[in-house]
């Protein structure tokens, strides 16, 4: 539910969760694993905010292209 909700919070607070979600993986705080364990939860936000972006507006930023055969008569 919080990731459904991480617009609605601060950036220190969103560091809060992050941190005891890395702490219920088992990580220790101030050690390299754990901030590997922090680095990783941001990146995955930031591709999945990459990911929604490039759906949300698809119809706006790509070009439709639309082909229709038009036949001629010979004359």
């Amino acid at each position: 539910m919080v990731a459904l909700l991480g617009g609605c919070v601060s950036s220190e607070e969103q560091r809060t969760l992050d941190e005891a979600k890395c702490r219920s993986y088992g990580f220790a705080k101030r050690n390299d694993a754990f901030a590997e364990c922090l680095q990783r939860i941001e990146l995955d936000r930031r591709a999945e905010f990459r990911r929604r972006s490039d759906l949300d507006d698809w119809p706006m930023t790509r070009p439709i292209v639309v082909y229709r055969p038009v036949v001629v008569a010979p004359k």
